[in-house]
């Protein structure tokens, strides 16, 4: 709106300024004869065609607002009618910048003795404008000619004042090739000197229309006046709505309005504001937006802000300042109760509306295929706290107390840290994405401390009973462009560890399939087993995570996993391996399997496995194929202490990550119990 101001005004100052120069010598002469004249005048000046097509006429007015003797003095008072100014040879909004049905306008004689053409008044009826900036940054409102000399401003020693501009049944077209505009705005002056306005036309491929109502455009000019704004602006399912006021909006110094947005997701706010969001559920927010709109100082600030993203309520203070070399987005935002499922649209996992041309999710995938949108992120800085302090999870993982540190810099984003509680424990994650790279190359650390097994699992009865707590770190490193790209190639290793904790004596039968006693079990209730240890040391290679040792052992069995399950393809291939300690009731060791896809596992016995040790006891006799059966299942004793406790110290160790893109090396081997 300040830009469509200045450009109505300004330029049509340059004509007006020599129209002015020439009234001394027209005032008693028939202007109409002078309309060749000046058309060239006004064509060498600009570098366009111009021409006053209709009639042109000079009379005499008495000075508005003068006192003292200079009230006597007459202001002379020019109309001209269906004048055309023609648009540059690159344009494409037609051979006319703009075509005006009707101008008056009015000058201070004696101002011009100070060098200065101060246009008291000026009226445009019907003016149709044309404005057009191209994708090389060219505007049909520059108009400087290819040979003209650069020189300091101001250099001839005039200048020019505009101070009530009124506007009559007036057409703006706005083009802009960069942003994919192509917008029509009408505005009317109403009886009262309010301004209306109406928009329509397309944004960056999204329908865009509005309204507004704004102050008198003589306020223009006075400063420290507060201009009244009141505005609506629809951009595809994103709508704006401010009300508040401007000071100085020729030369903005401040700005006050409450602002309220909603939409489908507040990376659309990012082609209307320039403003770097990420992707979120539908959203609503109302606050006070407060700054300045100065070009080359812009900064504003949202101030306690509130509303709703999908089912969360947010608040809290953005502030975004105009520097070089990049705009910086920084302040606090905070939800009290945060639903965990509008966390999951951030990484492309949660339920939204598929973008045109968006990757689908395929069905047959786990992991969120959709890319990251990196190359904005070299467009703005961020600095941005961001907690949840209750998180309702449903059936989901049992978060709560969310606590991260947003930084964008040049390109690189990083979360650090990404905390969480997590079933009574913590988990906490360093992030690093570049996404100046292409792809992307992205870091992770992570350290999870105290999470208690009963309460990762509160929906599994049998869990209820236990008491165990889980320790892990990992560092991994990877290249992609989403968060199925970054899986299928990460590199490092992940260490996990249980210790000196109890678990479920069914949980730990189901896995070694002992019917009888998980029947038994299920009737009568549990108990707790000792558990040793578990110990789980993965390493990461290509997408490919390995089992170096995968370990869990009771006072009564220990179990083992090896095997591998692909990130890339997402699919498992393991084999679990149940090794009593003792006799148990109808099996003592039934060997699973795990294979199929993440979307669609199948666990299962090993039947082959089974098999060919059943195949050794029919070997024995069929009197003595029981016993026989046992015995070939059987394994001699092994000091099983000492080789938790060489696993738990290997488990102990700190993980490593190689570069992004680079190979992991290995760093020790353990041997895992069979």
């Amino acid at each position: 709106m300040n830009k469509a101001f200045k450009i109505i005004g300004y330029t049509l100052g340059g004509i007006v300024c020599l129209l002015a120069l020439t009234l001394a010598l027209l005032s008693f002469v028939d202007l109409n004869r002078a309309r060749p004249w000046l058309s060239e005048k006004v064509s060498d000046a600009t570098g366009r065609s111009f021409a006053i097509n209709g009639d042109l006429s000079l009379s005499w007015e008495r000075p508005p607002q003068e006192k003292g003797w200079r009230r006597f003095v007459p202001w002379p008072h020019l109309r001209a009618k269906d004048i055309e100014l023609g648009n540059p040879d690159w344009a494409t909004t037609g051979p006319d910048m703009a075509r005006i049905a009707q101008v008056d306008f009015n000058i201070n004689p004696l101002a011009l003795l100070k060098k200065t053409v101060s246009v008291s008044s000026l009226i445009m009826t019907e003016p149709n404008l044309a404005l057009e900036e191209d994708k090389k940054g060219r505007t049909n409102w520059n108009f400087a000619k290819k040979d003209d000399k650069e020189s300091p401003k101001g250099q001839s020693g005039w200048k020019f004042e505009l101070h009530d501009l009124a506007i009559t049944r007036g057409t703006i077209r706005y083009v802009d090739a960069g942003k994919k505009a192509d917008m029509r705005i009408r505005i009317d002056t109403n009886e009262d000197n309010s301004v209306s306005w109406k928009l329509a036309g397309s944004f960056n491929g999204e329908k865009i229309t509005g309204k507004a109502q704004t102050g008198e455009l003589l306020s223009l000019q006075a400063q420290g006046v507060k201009y009244p704004v009141k505005a609506e602006v629809e951009v595809g399912e994103t709508v704006i709505t401010a009300d508040g006021t401007l000071t100085d909006p020729s030369h903005p110094s401040a700005v006050d309005v409450k602002v309220n947005i909603h939409g489908a997701s507040m990376a659309d706010l990012f082609p209307i504001s320039g403003v770097l969001l990420p992707r979120t559920p539908k959203f609503s927010t109302e606050g006070r937006l407060v700054g300045t709109l100065g070009r080359g100082n812009l900064n504003l600030r949202y101030e306690n802000f509130k509303g709703r993203v999908g089912s969360s309520d947010i608040g809290g203070t953005l502030a975004y300042e105009q520097k070089q070399p990049r705009p910086l987005l920084h302040g606090e935002v905070v939800s009290n109760r945060l639903d965990i499922r509008d966390l999951e649209v951030l990484v492309g996992s949660g339920d939204k509306k598929q973008k045109p041309g968006e990757p689908k999710q395929p069905p047959n995938k786990v992991l969120p295929v959709a890319p990251f949108n990196t190359d904005r992120w070299g467009k703005m800085d961020a600095d941005v706290t961001f907690s949840g302090k209750e998180i309702i999870h449903g059936d989901r993982l049992p978060l709560d107390n969310l606590r991260t540190h947003v930084r964008m810099d040049n390109g690189v984003l990083a979360l650090a840290p990404l905390d969480f509680g997590i079933a009574g424990g913590r988990l906490t994650t360093e992030l690093n994405i570049n996404g100046g790279s292409d792809p992307a190359k992205a870091r992770m650390k992570v350290s999870a401390r105290s999470i208690r097994i009963k309460e990762l699992f509160p929906k599994v009865e049998s869990m209820h009973a236990s008491v165990g707590k889980i320790q892990g770190d990992a560092q991994l490193s990877a290249t992609g462009n989403s968060f199925a790209a970054l899986a299928a190639s990460a590199n490092g290793e992940v260490k996990a560890l249980i210790s000196q904790g109890t678990v479920s004596e069914f949980i730990m039968e189901a896995i070694g399939l002992n019917v009888a006693r998980a029947v038994t079990v299920k009737l009568f209730g549990d108990k707790q087993v000792k558990l040793n240890c578990m110990a789980a040391d993965l390493d990461a290679k290509n997408g490919v995570l390995t089992p170096k040792v995968f370990l869990l052992d009771t006072e009564d069995a220990i179990v083992n996993v090896d095997g591998n399950v692909n990130l890339a393809k997402e699919t498992m291939d393991l084999d679990i391996r149940p090794k009593s300690k003792g006799l148990r009731f109808i099996t003592l060791r039934s060997p699973l399997y795990v294979r199929g896809t993440f979307k669609d596992p199948d666990v299962g016995v090993n039947k082959g496995v089974l098999a060919l040790r059943a195949g050794a006891a029919v070997a024995l006799g069929a009197i003595a194929a029981p016993l026989a059966g046992l015995a070939a299942l059987t394994q001699p004793d092994r000091d099983e202490d000492a080789a938790c406790n060489t696993l738990l110290a290997q488990a102990g160790e700190k993980p490593v990550a190689p570069p992004p893109g680079k190979t992991a090396a290995t760093h020790h081997s353990a041997k895992s119990a069979r």
